[in-house]
C-alpha cells in the first residue's frame, strides 16, 4: 500500500465545515466573525510517550485527546485538526485500529480531520488542533490573590500505571488495569473548559504534574499558592484509596497526585464569589471539581497538613529535558 492509498483508506473523509480539507496542499478554514482561533500542537513519540504493546485504538484516542485537553484549558470549542504520522512500515490492521480510535474521539467532539502528512520513519504522531473561542480565551495569566484553586476529576492513576509498567511499582492486577486505562485513554475536559468561560480567572491542563503545571500559572501571574493535603485526597482515583495511608504506598500515591503526569485534568482558579458558578459549571459539564487551595501574594507553592503545619514535599513535575 502506498502513501496516498494509506491516506485515502484510513484518514480521508468528506469535509463538513472546512472550505477545503484533505487532498490539497493546504486546508482552508474560515473563522466566524467575532471569534478567535486557538491552535495547539502535541507530539507522541514511540518509546517516550507510549509502550510498544499499546492498543492502537487507545493510541489514536490519546493522540487527539492530549490536544483537545489544551483547547479545554483555553475554553475553546474544537473545530478541526491535522495529523502528521511517521510509520516504520504500513501495517493495515494497526492503521485501522489507530484511525478508528482517533476518529471516534474526533466525532465525539465534532472535530474534523482536514489534512496532514505521512512519511516512513520511527513511529511518531504529531497533531495540530484548531479551536474557537468567543469573548476571550481562558489564559494562565489571570489568577489573582485570594482566588480559589481547583482541579477537575482525579489525579495520579496514570502515573501509577506508568511506574508499574516500568517495573518501579507493584500494583494489584485490577488496580493496574484501571490505572492503565487512565494512562492510555484520558478524557479531555472540553465541556468543563467551555462551561468555565467567564467563571475561571486562569486555567491550565494537568499534563506534566499538578505541581509543575500549577507552577506555570503562578509564574505567569506573579503569585503563590497554598494547597491543603487533606483536600488532595479527594483527587485520588477511587481505586487508589486502597493504597492511601499505607506507608510507603502513601508517599507513592502523594507523589503520583502532585507530580505525576498524563492526567489531562484541568487546574483552574476562580474568585471565592464564583464558587456557585463553579459548581454550576461542574454540573453542566458532568465533571467533578475539587477546591484544593488558595492563591496568595507570597511567591511559591506550599503544602499544609490538616493541622496547618507545613509539608516538605520536594517533588518535581515531569520535564522532557531535565
Amino acid at each position: 500500500m502506498g502513501e496516498f492509498e494509506l491516506i485515502a483508506r484510513h484518514f480521508t473523509r468528506k469535509s463538513r465545515r472546512a472550505l477545503l480539507g484533505v487532498g490539497d496542499d493546504c486546508a482552508l478554514w474560515q473563522p466566524r466573525p467575532g471569534t478567535q482561533l486557538a491552535v495547539s500542537s502535541d507530539m507522541l513519540v514511540a518509546g517516550r510517550h507510549f509502550f510498544d504493546d499499546v492498543d492502537p485504538f487507545a493510541l489514536g484516542h490519546k493522540a487527539l485527546a492530549v490536544n483537545l485537553s489544551d483547547l479545554a484549558a483555553c475554553g475553546a470549542k474544537p473545530l478541526a485538526f491535522t495529523l502528521a504520522l511517521a510509520l516504520p512500515s504500513v501495517d493495515d490492521p494497526w492503521l485501522s485500529r489507530f484511525s478508528a480510535g482517533l476518529l471516534a474521539l474526533a466525532d465525539a467532539h465534532d472535530c474534523e480531520l482536514i489534512g496532514g502528512d505521512t512519511t516512513r520513519g520511527p513511529l511518531n504522531i504529531c497533531i495540530t488542533v484548531l479551536g474557537e473561542t468567543e469573548g476571550g480565551a481562558l489564559l494562565r495569566s489571570g489568577a489573582k490573590v485570594g482566588d480559589d484553586v481547583y482541579v477537575s476529576g482525579q489525579l495520579g492513576d496514570a502515573h501509577l500505571a506508568l511506574r508499574a509498567l516500568q517495573g518501579q511499582l507493584s500494583l494489584p492486577e485490577p488496580l493496574l488495569a484501571w490505572a492503565r486505562q487512565r494512562l492510555e485513554r484520558p478524557e479531555p475536559r472540553v465541556a468543563l473548559g467551555l462551561a468555565l468561560r467567564g467563571v475561571a480567572s486562569a486555567a491550565i491542563d494537568v499534563s506534566d504534574g499538578l505541581i509543575g503545571d500549577l507552577g506555570h500559572v503562578l509564574k505567569a501571574c506573579g503569585v503563590g499558592a497554598t494547597l491543603h493535603t487533606q483536600a488532595l485526597e479527594a483527587l485520588l482515583g477511587l481505586k487508589q484509596h486502597e493504597l492511601w495511608g499505607q506507608a510507603p504506598a502513601h508517599l507513592q500515591v502523594l507523589d503520583a497526585v502532585l507530580a505525576g503526569g498524563d492526567d489531562y485534568e484541568l487546574a483552574f482558579t476562580a474568585s471565592p464569589e464564583a464558587r456557585e458558578a463553579v459548581e454550576q459549571a461542574s454540573a453542566r459539564s458532568a465533571t467533578a471539581v475539587h477546591r484544593i487551595g488558595r492563591i496568595e501574594r507570597q511567591p511559591g507553592l506550599r503544602l499544609v497538613d490538616p493541622q496547618g503545619g507545613s509539608v516538605d514535599h520536594r517533588l518535581r513535575a515531569f520535564d522532557h529535558f531535565a
